[in-house]
């Protein structure tokens, strides 16, 4: 019998009202694990003790709340081989991203240890004679955090570090696609100097955990990574008790490729940012924007490339491409290649699904030539492992396709010019621009958020956290008469 790994409940590790089993997407014959499913009572107990638990850790002095984001942080980074393993075995990412992405993980927390000690205030004379003002940031509360299966350690870091560094309780449902990080986080966690409550662990269907979550007058503020569809439905449950929304949404980045670009480098980070992952980023790079001067040479390389590019198990050596999380992501990502041909596109190479030795959800990296801003494969995400290249003409016309979508998370520009660079990275309207780099790849110590249907709310990582995961509180002091 397989043991039931379980939810953390009000401080306590539980069995749930059901569970679910949990498979590896590079062999399907590989049981990960069997993970419980809270209940709904459960729910409201754990909302209930992280309310008591908060008021404790926000007493707590700030070289102890130190001490314990330390903690976290250094253990994921001394387990990343171990985790990442973990991670590349339940998601299906290669083994190097998943340590890779365990490493980041702990760095999140090491880098909100040190912020602890760096929440300094303002202070201000008043209009009025004898008083002093004091404006400082205080915990907005207990926060709910709902992560994606797409990036499970990492996303779920640099949510749940920022809340605590800045004295939150946190309520977490993660993607039930990847529950085996999920518990690896949570006990990490657990075993620290932490209130008992502080931090819980809710799985659970986002239908049902997660839509009672988003719902309950007991959480202060909600942060959200996943879908359009959903983080409007969490906006639209969260109003109802004003409760303070932060959320990272869809994308649909665009590199833009230059007649004075490198052509082995443009192809390099259009490789690396469209399929790195499996394509399954939200910066990934969906759209190839290509100056008609370089177009011909640029897709000769690029189509190369991606036949070249080795798909397969994520934990064998020199695994480029994993296989794609699931069976339902698998039908979806076929079913847009099928799209993009009705809709006039070349599928030039890839866009199929393979056979390999293990059983599992294996796609051929696929790229669309002839293709139109205005196709639907241009207008919306479709976290796989395809790209569309679009033909323009000059460089006004790169930027007005660039910016010609209802999303604006991450552009990026492949040029030699810096007057080009410059001009669009001035102009380019998303989040996140990149010149000479891939669309894919931050760094955690400076904001990360979009424009449009990207993006909603205050911006995630670096200082930037600060304004969701507080409130401030300004003060007026009269000393008196000497």
């Amino acid at each position: 019998m397989t043991d039931i790994q379980k939810n953390l409940i009000a401080g306590e590790w539980l069995a749930g009202a059901g569970e679910i089993e949990n498979r590896n997407p590079s062999d399907l014959t590989d049981l990960v694990g069997v993970f419980a499913q809270a209940s709904s009572d459960q729910l409201d107990a754990t909302l209930d003790q992280a309310k008591v638990a908060q008021r404790e850790w926000a007493a707590y002095g700030m070289e102890r709340k130190q001490a314990v984001l330390n903690a976290i942080g250094n253990e994921l980074i001394a387990r990343c081989e171990e985790l990442g393993r973990l991670l590349a075995r339940e998601e299906g990412k290669p083994f190097a991203e998943g340590k890779g992405e365990v490493y980041r993980a702990g760095q999140f927390f090491t880098y909100y240890a040190a912020e602890c000690l760096r929440q300094i205030g303002e202070n201000a004379d008043s209009v009025r004679p004898d008083i002093e003002i004091d404006v400082r940031r205080e915990a907005v509360g207990t926060v709910a955090i709902i992560s994606p299966w797409n990036f499970p350690t990492a996303t779920a870091s640099w949510k749940i570090a920022p809340a605590l560094c800045y004295g939150n309780a946190v309520v977490w449902k993660p993607a039930n696609v990847t529950p085996a990080s999920a518990v690896a986080l949570a006990e990490i966690i657990h075993r620290q100097d932490i209130p008992k409550g502080l931090f819980s662990l809710v799985m659970g269907a986002g239908r049902e955990i997660g839509q009672r979550l988003v719902e309950s007058p007991k959480v202060n503020a909600i942060s959200f990574t996943g879908s359009v569809p959903v983080g409007k439905g969490i906006a639209a449950a969260a109003i109802q008790n004003l409760t303070k929304v932060q959320m990272e949404m869809g994308s649909k980045n665009a590199l833009a490729v230059m007649d004075d670009a490198d052509l082995d480098l443009a192809v390099t980070l259009a490789l690396g940012g469209a399929f790195g992952g499996t394509g399954q980023k939200c910066t990934a790079s969906s759209r190839l924007v290509v100056h008609d001067a370089v177009h011909d040479a640029f897709v000769e390389k690029l189509v190369a490339g991606a036949r070249a590019m080795k798909v397969g198990h994520a934990l064998e050596e020199g695994t480029q491409i994993g296989p794609v999380v699931s069976e339902q992501q698998l039908t979806e990502n076929l079913a847009y290649v099928e799209l993009g041909k009705s809709e006039g596109a070349e599928l030039s190479c890839g866009g199929a699904r393979l056979e390999m030795p293990h059983q599992g959800f294996y796609m051929s990296p696929g790229v669309f030539l002839n293709t139109t801003n205005d196709m639907r494969i241009n207008r919306e995400e479709m976290f796989a492992p395809l790209t569309s290249v679009i033909k323009v003409g000059s460089y006004d016309e790169a930027l007005a396709t660039v910016n010609d979508t209802n999303f604006g998370l991450t552009s990026g520009i492949v040029t030699k010019s810096l007057a080009r660079a410059t001009h669009f990275r001035r102009n380019a309207q998303t989040g996140v621009v990149t010149v000479n780099l891939p669309t894919a790849g931050t760094d955690y110590h400076v904001p990360f958020g979009g424009r449009g249907d990207s993006s909603y709310g205050p911006r995630e990582q670096g200082k930037a956290a600060a304004e969701f995961y507080t409130t401030v509180k300004t003060a007026y002091i009269s000393a008196g008469p000497v």
